[in-house]
């Protein structure tokens, strides 16, 4: 049977590809980020494997692809595993995706990887839209080393605990957040991180309502504390430490200077984003040092 993908009005063979496990990228919400060579292994591969076949189903429909999509997810991937690389050992290919995005990014892709690398069967993966890499790239905020995090911890005490144990990571920090436990992340992460550390909540990405807000953490806690629980799938995005961590004595020059310029409690702030330091402890800093006739 020959296989084929529609663009708009033109149908698109689709030649065979090699027994491998395909990682197939997929969109993370606009059905157009895809790739030609994506809709090519996802119409020719000989078993399309998905987190949810329903979602997989509105893809594939949107191209024209006939192939029927298999579950394979959490629930399901000690049975289904097995069956998937066994397929493989008969030199079939099988494209893997997950429900948006890159798979392994957050899904239990990797198990099935390891399986097929251990059976000796070649991995390739055809990659594509990514949220982690959309965000930071759209944050505004150092591109140059970043660390993806996954998600974090539900329970406030497990949260603190990880958010402590990236304080100090040198890079930019990208993390899955629920839209339901974003305001207590952003608190938590302004608490242990600075609330003046830079930081960009990154929401519904490549959809028709995406939003990026920037600022501090400081600022983004206060705003989603006060706004109603914002929906859909998000990406935190946090700026790097300083280099060299500022002590309160080591801003004392820079809330001189900005004062000059700026009330109080805008000079504050501006010290926070610059230091990383608390904006409360700057401003009141900066107010001990007003009273001492500074």
């Amino acid at each position: 049977m020959q296989r084929s993908f529609q663009i708009g009005a033109h149908e698109i063979p689709a030649g065979p590809v090699e027994p491998a496990l395909y990682l197939v990228a997929t969109p993370i919400g606009n059905l157009a980020d895809i790739t030609l060579r994506a809709l090519q292994v996802l119409a020719a591969a000989d078993i399309l494997a998905c987190e949810d076949t329903r979602v997989t189903r509105t893809l594939l429909s949107r191209y024209g692809i006939a192939n029927r999509p298999v579950a394979y997810h959490e629930h399901n991937a000690a049975r289904a595993g097995p069956k998937l690389i066994a397929a493989l050992k008969e030199g079939r290919s099988v494209a893997l995706v997950s429900d948006a995005g890159t798979p392994l990014v957050s899904d239990p892709g990797y198990r099935l990887v390891e399986l097929a690398l251990e059976a000796g069967v070649p991995v390739v993966p055809v990659p594509g839209a990514s949220a982690p890499l959309a965000a930071l790239v759209g944050s505004g905020l150092p591109s140059d080393s970043f660390h993806f995090a996954g998600f974090l911890p539900v329970k406030d005490k497990a949260r603190r605990d990880r958010l402590q144990s990236l304080k100090d990571v040198p890079a930019t920090l990208i993390l899955f957040e629920s839209p339901r436990r974003l305001a207590a992340a952003l608190s938590a992460a302004a608490d242990l991180l600075g609330d003046g550390r830079s930081a960009a909540v990154c929401r519904e990405l490549t959809k028709a309502f995406e939003e990026i807000r920037r600022g501090s953490l400081g600022e983004l806690a206060h705003h989603y504390a006060q706004a109603d629980t914002p929906r859909g799938e998000v990406v935190l995005v946090i700026g790097p430490p300083a280099d060299t961590p500022a002590s309160l004595e080591d801003a004392e020059a820079l809330l001189l200077e900005l004062v000059k310029s700026h009330a109080p409690a805008r000079a504050a702030t501006e010290a926070a984003r610059r230091t990383g330091l608390s904006r409360k402890a700057l401003y009141q800093r900066l107010l001990a040092m007003k009273d001492a006739g500074t």
